[in-house]
C-alpha cells in the first residue's frame, strides 16, 4: 500500500472517474463520460498520485490505434451494405417466432465477433423491432436476444469489444489462439442463451403471427434499410446520447450502368480488404498495425476526401480511453488493487475448479461495479502472473497464463449481460428501442440477465481451452 494520503486522494480521484463513467448524467456534475474520465485523470496528477510523465506513459497507443482503425473499417462496411445483408437474413424464409429468436441470437453473435458488439446493436436494433412488430410479437425477447447475444459473441475475438482489445495486446495472445480458445464457449453460450429466451418467453413466442402483417414482412425489412444513416459505430461506448437516431434519407437518383459498376467494384474492394485484414490477424500479424493498414487502404481506394469518414469516428471514445488509462494506472499506484488481489489470489488459482469459480465471481462482480475494461486493466496482469506461478515448467506456465487471460476475457464480457447497466450494448439497444416507442425495463432485463449470465458463464468456463 502507498502512503495514507496517496491512498485517500487516489481513491477519491478514481471514485469520481467511476461515478461519471458509469452514470454520465449525475445531477451534481452532468459532464458526461469523456469529461469525467479526463477529470479523474487530471485529479490523479493534481493529487500527485502519479507524475505527469507516468500519466503519459499510461496511455496505451496500440490499443487506441486498433480501436480507431476498427471504427474506420466499420464505417466503410456499413457503406458497403454489410449490415443490410445481415438484416435480410433475419427474416429470410422465417419459420416462426422461435426461429426468429434463434436467428437474432446467431446473427448478432457472429457479426459482433468481427464488427464489435456496439456496432451491431446500433445497426440491427431497428430491424429487430420491425420484425417483432410484423409478427405481432412483444419486442422484449428480441431486444434481449440482440443485446445478450452480441455480448456473448464479441467474447470470441480480440476485436469483438474494447476489453478484448486490451487483453489481446497485453497478453500477446495470437488472434487464432484467442479465437479457438474462446470459440467453443461462445458457440455453446449462444445456444444456451437462445434456449433460455425461448423457455422464458415460450407462451408469447407460441402465439400465431398476424397473417396480414406477415405478408408485408419482407417489404418492411427492405424499407427499413433506407432508414440507416451513416453513423459512428462505436460512439455509444462513450455515451448513449451520442447514438444518432436514424433518419429517413432522401431518395437517391438512379445510377447509370457505369456508376453501378463502380459501386460494385468498391463494395467488393471493401469486403476484400476486410477479409485480408482478418486473415492477417489470424496468421499472427500485429493486430494494431494490421487494422490501421486496412483502414488506410480503404481510405486510399475510396479515392476521395476522407474527412466525412473520419468525422464519424468517435474521437470522444478515444479520449475517454486515454483518461481511463491514466485513472486506472493512478488507482493501481495506491496499492489497493494489489492488496485486494493478494487477499483473493490463494483462493483464485486456475488449477482447481474452486479457484476458477472464485476467480469468475471476482471478475463478474468487479465488471458490474467498476465496468469491464477497468476490471481488465486492474486485474489482468495480476491474474496472469498468478496463473504463471502455478508451475515452474515454462510450457505449462505459458499455458496457464493464456488460459487465465481467456477466462478474464470470457467472464468480463458475459458479465455485461447481468443487468441493463452492465454493458454499453445493452444501453444502446434500450435507448434505440425507447426512441421508437418501446421500453426494455431494468427489471425485465434483470429477470433474464441474471440466470443467463450465471449459466452461460459457468458452462463457458468448462470449455475455455
Amino acid at each position: 500500500m502507498a502512503s495514507t494520503v496517496k491512498v485517500i486522494l487516489g481513491t477519491i480521484a478514481f471514485g469520481i472517474f467511476w461515478v461519471l463513467a458509469v452514470f454520465p448524467s449525475v445531477p451534481f456534475l452532468p459532464i458526461g463520460r469523456t469529461a469525467g474520465s479526463l477529470l479523474g485523470a487530471m485529479l490523479m496528477v493534481l493529487f500527485k498520485v502519479i507524475t505527469p510523465d507516468q500519466a503519459y506513459e499510461a496511455i496505451d497507443l496500440p490499443i487506441l490505434g486498433l480501436l480507431f482503425a476498427t471504427m474506420v473499417v466499420s464505417v466503410y462496411l456499413e457503406e458497403a451494405d454489410m449490415f443490410k445483408y445481415l438484416s435480410k437474413l433475419l427474416s429470410w424464409k422465417s419459420k416462426g417466432a422461435k426461429d426468429l429468436i434463434c436467428r437474432v441470437c446467431v446473427i448478432s453473435a457472429i457479426s459482433s465477433a468481427f464488427f464489435t458488439n456496439d456496432t451491431v446493436c446500433v445497426v440491427l436494433t431497428e430491424f429487430v423491432l420491425k420484425i417483432a412488430k410484423q409478427h405481432n410479437l412483444p419486442p422484449d425477447p428480441f431486444l434481449l436476444a440482440l443485446a445478450t447475444s452480441a455480448n456473448i459473441g464479441s467474447a470470441a475475438t480480440p476485436i469483438g469489444n474494447p476489453q478484448n482489445l486490451v487483453i489481446a495486446l497485453k497478453s500477446e495472445i495470437l488472434f487464432v489462439d484467442f479465437l479457438f480458445g474462446v470459440l467453443p464457449a461462445m458457440l455453446v453460450g449462444i445456444v444456451v442463451n437462445a434456449l433460455l429466451l425461448i423457455c422464458m418467453y415460450w407462451r408469447v413466442l407460441s402465439a400465431q403471427k398476424d397473417e396480414q402483417n406477415a405478408t408485408s414482412e419482407m417489404f418492411v425489412v427492405e424499407e427499413g434499410v433506407s432508414l440507416l444513416s451513416r453513423r459512428n459505430s462505436n460512439a455509444s461506448k462513450e455515451g448513449i446520447n451520442d447514438v444518432v437516431c436514424p433518419k429517413e434519407e432522401e431518395t437517391a437518383p438512379l445510377m447509370t450502368e457505369g456508376e453501378e459498376n463502380v459501386t460494385t467494384k468498391w463494395t467488393f474492394c471493401v469486403y476484400l480488404v476486410t477479409i485480408v485484414m482478418l486473415v492477417a490477424m489470424f496468421m499472427g500479424f500485429n493486430m494494431s498495425w494490421t487494422a490501421i493498414t486496412a483502414a488506410l487502404a480503404l481510405i486510399v481506394f475510396d479515392f476521395k476526401d476522407a474527412r466525412p469518414c473520419l468525422e464519424t469516428v468517435s474521437y470522444s471514445l478515444l479520449v475517454f480511453f486515454c483518461g481511463m488509462f491514466i485513472a486506472v494506472n493512478g488507482f493501481n499506484e495506491t496499492g489497493i488493487p494489489r492488496s485486494f488481489w493478494d487477499m483473493m489470489e490463494p483462493y483464485s488459482r486456475i488449477n482447481h475448479v474452486s479457484g476458477i469459480a472464485v476467480l469468475a465471481v471476482v471478475i463478474l462482480l468487479l465488471s458490474n461495479l467498476a465496468s469491464n475494461v477497468p476490471t481488465v486493466l486492474l486485474l489482468g496482469v495480476e491474474v496472469a502472473a498468478s496463473a504463471g506461478a502455478i508451475s515452474s515448467v515454462a510450457a505449462i506456465s505459458s499455458a496457464h497464463k493464456k488460459k487465465a487471460w481467456l477466462i478474464l476475457a470470457w467472464v468480463s464480457t458475459v458479465a455485461g449481460n447481468l443487468s441493463l447497466l452492465g454493458s454499453a450494448a445493452n444501453l444502446i439497444v434500450c435507448e434505440q428501442a425507447r426512441r421508437r416507442g418501446y421500453n426494455l425495463s431494468f427489471w425485465n432485463h434483470l429477470k433474464f440477465g441474471v440466470p443467463s449470465t450465471l449459466i452461460v458463464t459457468a458452462i463457458g468456463l468448462t470449455l475455455i481451452r
